[in-house]
């Protein structure tokens, strides 16, 4: 055969062959590359979502079993103060408490030393009841030798003045010392009825009950679940030696493991989630989820070796079948190339003549040849048919291009119309200036602003949808009115941007995307909440000096439905100017190909200067664009937004606060702290009792419901005046809630058809002329304001 080359290049069958065959193998590698990618992927996330779920479940189901020891202890422990007189009537309650839990294994009723010595006890008083196999058996629990009011049990209940969960240890069996086994308690301290500790009530679970529990969740056949001490002691291990005399840092202080800790100090600090990592020498997924009423902390470890074990031996078994069929394919396919290309050499050389315009030339191909030798012959024929009614159908397609054109200047302007386009927005407001512009690189275009006043709160948007034209400018449509209709009620702009991407996201095909900046600024107080999708970062301009706003690197919407945005802050000082642009603007290209670039983005803004009104820096800002471009065509739609942050000063001439205990009783002091401050502004009656009505309404809500299921607490109402405005600030620590998203009643209802709730917010707002709601270092603050002069 020579040299293989020479012997290959000399044949176009065996060239075609090998070449296909290799384009093949290169494909199918690819191929199944992508896809083994994106199944290890998913197989990933399905073990991820499979070990957590069960881990959710066993942390349910163990907080479940505990809190049913919570719910036992309470049960009891009210009856004891009752019964003081009577103590040998606590060693029925310990017993009763056994008996209707079968499932614990002890509960004691431990006194302070000398307690009962009026009714004839001694030092010790403690009635213990223990589960024997079944049967409830009733001792005194103190003596010389087990001085209960010493142990940790007793002692942590009333040093923290609290229920608590102890660390396990070894429990008192005074029948058989060597039938001790490990036990956690539940301990509550007692108070007789004038709130005096007296002693603390113990209920005991056993831990190899709680163990078994646990260790029953096995997501992968070698799979196995541990927990951790509130010191990182093991509880729970499939290895026993490790059990309560080590934690899970031993191994790393002879075996250094910086993972290892770094699970160990997520665990101790209550975090959940996930770590992959090394175990015993082995690459493991290791999910963790504290057991939050006890402190401790519960865990599956699962090996890479089970859960990527039948997909790597799939992967294996598929490549090797690949190998042999392209062998296969290589040998035959050489073959039938040989036998169907012999009429392809005759072919060639009529095809010639054909090439020098003779359309009339018959080509030597067989009619009855349904191939693609004989189609190619065909198509050669028909090929000078096409020409002519090709030019037929060129003059009706331009006529067509022509209403097409039309069609997209309707649409332009439709997209024009659906951005805010009266400047100045805000004229009756001297606290803020802004003008934006939007140019797009076609008839129609994806980039987007949008920007509106709500409760004293200025939200503002700029947007980039991928790729340009009509399937872009639907896009941006659908996002504008999806960014306004989420913003009408919420306020924290991650929610509304998590909100917009769940809905992009979903069938979303053409896997289009959106970057995204959306802002909130409050006026009042120049705080700047916002969330940056994968969108350039704004500049801020500020004394003469130029900023980058930070911003987080977030995906675009439209991508992962799933995706988790984060909101950050930031305080816009006055005289301040906050420029958005799309990147329309850095990516301006010139006939050299030259960028715009954000350096000269940078340097144009300083020379400007913060002072400029945003219409004016606007203007210059697209006159120096276009002169750098010059006669090139605009490559990319261009928006461009500037803020002007100019608040006026509140010359304070009153300023008063209330502090109260969250008890309505005591909203009697909220009138007369009112009535004061009327009578010393000179406020109208009619216009008094307006924000007496108002001011009572929220704080009344405030001391419902701020603190609803939790210990009670305060509100501070803090009243403040220029002699024009009054503005009184309600603030408390409870759970967050913005009145002003609540929809607005609907007054036309009847009371039967109206929904419950909205109407006194509603009555605020009427009453008042400005509702402002801020949620700052976990406090809830409403301003509402009223002109009193």
């Amino acid at each position: 055969m020579g040299n293989p080359i020479q012997y290959i290049r000399r044949s176009l069958s065996r060239k075609l062959s090998l070449t296909i065959v290799l384009f093949a193998a290169i494909l199918f590698n690819l191929a199944l590359g992508f896809v083994f990618r994106q199944s290890l992927t998913a197989v990933r996330i399905e073990a991820i979502k499979r070990a957590t779920v069960e881990l959710d479940n066993t942390v349910l189901r163990a907080g479940s079993l505990l809190h049913r020891v919570e719910v036992a202890t309470k049960n009891t422990e009210w009856l004891i103060p009752r019964h003081l007189d009577a103590p040998d009537s606590m060693f029925v309650y310990s017993q009763m408490i056994l008996e209707n839990n079968p499932y614990l294994s002890g509960c004691s009723i431990a006194f302070e030393p000398n307690y009962f010595r009026e009714q004839g006890q001694g030092l010790y008083f403690s009635a213990y009841s223990y589960n024997d196999n079944g049967t409830i058996l009733t001792t005194q629990e103190g003596n010389d030798y087990y001085q209960y009011f010493y142990m940790d049990w007793y002692q942590t209940a009333k040093l923290l003045d609290r229920p608590v969960w102890s660390e396990p240890f070894l429990d008192y069996n005074p029948a058989d010392i060597y039938a001790r086994e490990m036990i956690a308690s539940y301990c509550s301290p007692l108070k007789d009825e004038d709130g005096n500790y007296i002693g603390t009530i113990s209920v005991d679970i056993s831990l190899e009950w709680l163990s078994n529990t646990i260790s029953s969740v096995r997501p992968y056949r070698h799979s196995y679940s541990m927990m951790l001490g509130q010191g990182g002691t093991y509880f729970v291990h499939p290895d026993t030696t490790k059990l309560f005399y080590q934690t899970i840092f031993t191994e790393s202080m002879e075996h250094p493991d910086p993972a290892m800790v770094e699970l160990g100090h997520a665990m101790l600090r209550g975090e959940e989630g996930y770590r992959q990592l090394r175990v015993d020498g082995e690459d493991c997924y290791v999910f963790f989820k504290p057991l939050d009423i006890t402190g401790w902390s519960v865990a599956i470890v699962c090996p890479e070796s089970d859960i990527f074990g039948g997909f790597f031996r799939l992967r294996s078994m598929v490549y090797v079948i690949v190998a042999i069929g392209l062998l296969l394919i290589l040998i035959v396919f050489s073959r039938i190339v040989t036998l169907e290309l012999r009429p392809l050499r005759r072919l060639a050389d009529q095809a010639g003549v054909i090439a020098k315009g003779n359309f009339n030339e018959k080509l030597p191909v067989s009619a009855h040849r349904e191939d693609e030798i004989g189609r190619l012959g065909k198509s050669f024929g028909e090929m000078q048919e096409s020409l002519v009614r090709y030019i037929e159908e060129l003059r009706n397609t331009t006529a067509s291009k022509a209403a097409i054109d039309n069609e997209l200047k309707v649409a332009s302007a439709i997209q024009e119309s659906m951005v805010p386009n009266i400047f100045p927005p805000f004229p009756e407001r001297n606290d803020i200036d802004l003008y934006a512009s939007m140019a797009t690189a076609k008839d129609v275009g994806g980039d987007l602003f949008d920007f509106f006043l709500r409760n004293e709160k200025l939200f503002f948007c700029v947007g980039d949808v991928s790729g340009k034209g009509i399937p872009a400018s639907m896009v941006m449509a659908v996002t504008l009115s999806l960014i306004r209709s989420n913003s009408n009620r919420e306020s924290d702009p991650a929610r509304v941007v998590q909100s917009v991407n769940e809905t992009l996201s979903q069938r979303n095909e053409s896997m289009m995307f959106v970057t995204l900046f959306l802002g909130v600024l409050d006026l009042p107080t120049g705080r700047l909440r916002y969330c940056s999708a994968g969108h350039d970062c704004p500049l801020i301009l500020s004394g003469g000096k130029l900023a980058n706003l930070d911003c987080k690197p977030n995906l675009p919407i439209g991508i992962e439905p799933k995706m988790r945005f984060s909101a950050q802050e930031s305080i816009l000082s006055p005289d301040s100017t906050l420029f958005l642009y799309t990147d329309g603007l850095t990516e301006a290209m010139n006939s050299a190909y030259a960028l715009y670039g954000l350096e000269r983005v940078h340097t144009e803004l300083q020379a400007l200067g913060s002072e400029l009104p945003p219409r004016q820096l606007i203007e210059k800002m697209s006159a120096s664009v276009h002169g750098f471009v010059g006669e090139a065509e605009q490559s990319d739609d261009l928006t461009m937004m500037a803020i002007r942050y100019t608040p006026g000063e509140f010359q304070t001439i009153l300023s008063e606060s209330l502090t109260l205990f969250c008890d309505i009783s005591r909203i009697a002091e909220l009138s007369r702290f009112l009535d004061d401050i009327a009578e010393r502004l000179e406020i109208d009656p009619v216009v008094t009792q307006q924000i007496q009505l108002a001011a009572e309404e929220v704080v009344v809500n405030v001391m419902n419901y701020a603190y609803n299921g939790r210990k009670k607490g305060y509100v501070t109402i803090k009243a403040a005046s220029d002699g024009h405005t009054l503005k009184i600030t309600v603030i408390d620590a409870g759970v967050a809630f913005d009145p002003t998203a609540k929809e607005k009643a609907d007054t036309t209802l009847s009371a039967e058809e109206r929904p419950i709730g909205g109407l006194g917010i509603f009555l605020v707002r009427e009453m008042m002329d400005s509702v402002n709601y801020e949620r700052v270092d976990h406090r809830n603050i409403l301003t509402i304001s009223k002109k009193i002069k």
